[in-house]
């Protein structure tokens, strides 16, 4: 056998890695579960335009001040939302990456 080669320790060393994959892969699920338990809320138009997330990018609650309704029109009313979604996707893709990152090694979510 060639100086340094030794299968013994090697598969020894594949399996031990095959474990530690296997936690990290549980470690990714369970947190993967919390983050759809965890919100994020954005809002918009001075607080007139409200919405929640959960930290798996599920739209929970869009909360529309009556007061706007009176004075808006379709276009602004649009513009907000719009805006206040994409804001409320940012936050819960930046909580999954606070949560998530460590396990996953900075891959992106």
């Amino acid at each position: 056998m060639a100086k340094g080669f030794n299968k013994g320790p090697a598969m020894g060393g594949q399996s031990g890695m095959m474990q530690q994959l296997q936690r990290m892969q549980q470690q990714l699920a369970e947190a993967q579960a919390k983050l759809a338990d965890e919100t994020v809320t954005a809002t918009a138009g001075g607080g007139a335009i409200k919405v929640t997330m959960t930290g798996d990018q599920k739209c929970t609650a869009v909360e529309i001040s009556p007061d706007l309704l009176k004075d808006a029109d379709a276009e602004m009313l649009q513009d907000l939302v719009l805006s206040v979604v994409n804001m409320a996707l940012d936050q819960s893709r930046e909580l999954a990456n606070q949560r998530l990152g460590p396990l996953a090694g900075g891959l992106p979510f």
